[in-house]
């Protein structure tokens, strides 16, 4: 992890990870506490929580627009409290409604200590970014949004200040599949003079488009979402790097290594009836709670003299 000394927000971290030349952070994917708790093991600079993610661990639904403000500010919230010195970026979907709605969420994120949200141009049933058939609302409506995002950050930071009352404001764009490349990056730039942060352009289909994007909206930092098997190539991060993004999401990145694992172990189970068990496996609990960071949970228990845990773990 970077080492960061004295007292800063998580906004404020992210916002001296953007500003970085020649940088660009890694945010994993996670969708729930244990995956959170291994991508902080995992040093990363900032976290990405998934709405995908989300709607799949906690509903079992797809990505369709059928979580809402509170399922995905919960999940947030939390996520965001296991470490406060790791900035995460929460997905923010459409804002769950009008510029009303939008502001509501806006400041419901602020208060969780969320460091970074991001609010796209999709109507509110709306569907995951690399889906065909997704629909897009109208250029005002969608500065609409935008504009609502930014009232509310200048009001929360009149209320509670410039540093708690913070946030980086991501605006997103899905018009590019329907409406082409120019009206994309041209709904990205108009987002941009209204407040927006980080420009966020969903589904480039090559190479050229990303690295376009990149150099027209300069200085403005740019964000890639990197979905394997999805439309747009998949880069590494030095690529992406080269071509000019300062941010880059594994939206997916826990999710299918824990559905392809659960989904080994499952047959595996079913067919023969045990579970061969790994190194870490064969080691017991203790071994589990020490390699996720839960074994502080347990010595802070212990330490104010608690009885949830015996003296054997």
């Amino acid at each position: 992890m970077a080492d960061f000394h004295g007292f800063k927000s998580a906004t404020a971290r992210l916002r001296e990870l953007l500003s970085r030349d020649d940088h660009i952070t890694i945010c994993p994917g996670v969708y729930d506490g244990l995956t959170a708790r291994i991508a902080l093991r995992g040093n990363f600079d900032c976290l990405y929580m998934t709405g995908a993610g989300t709607a799949a661990s906690r509903l079992g639904m797809p990505d369709l627009g059928l979580v809402t403000m509170n399922d995905m500010l919960t999940n947030a919230a939390m996520i965001a409290s296991l470490d406060r010195t790791v900035p995460l970026i929460a997905d923010a979907d459409t804002g769950y409604g009008g510029p009303v709605m939008v502001a509501r969420t806006v400041k419901s994120y602020i208060a969780a200590g969320i460091a970074g949200l991001h609010l796209e141009d999709q109507v509110l049933s709306k569907r995951c970014g690399h889906l065909l058939g997704k629909e897009i609302v109208d250029e005002d409506t969608f500065l609409s949004r935008i504009r609502a995002a930014v009232i509310a950050r200048e009001e929360m930071k009149a209320s509670i200040g410039e540093v708690a009352g913070d946030i980086v404001l991501i605006a997103r764009t899905d018009s590019l599949q329907s409406l082409g490349f120019d009206e994309a990056i041209k709904r990205l730039k108009m987002a941009i003079e209204v407040g927006a942060d980080v420009a966020f352009l969903e589904g480039p289909t090559d190479v050229d488009q990303c690295r376009r994007a990149c150099r027209v909206l300069a200085p403005t930092p740019v964000l890639l979402n990197n979905v394997p098997g999805g439309v747009t190539p998949d880069l590494t991060a030095k690529e992406a790097q080269e071509l000019g993004f300062k941010l880059m999401i594994y939206p997916g990145l826990m999710l299918t290594a824990v559905y392809d694992s659960c989904t080994a172990s499952s047959a595996e189970l079913k067919s023969t009836g045990t579970v061969k068990l790994t190194e870490r496996q064969m080691e017991g609990p203790k071994a589990l709670f020490t390699t996720c960071g839960l074994l502080e949970c347990i010595q802070l228990d212990k330490k104010a003299g608690g009885q949830a845990y015996s003296s054997g773990v």
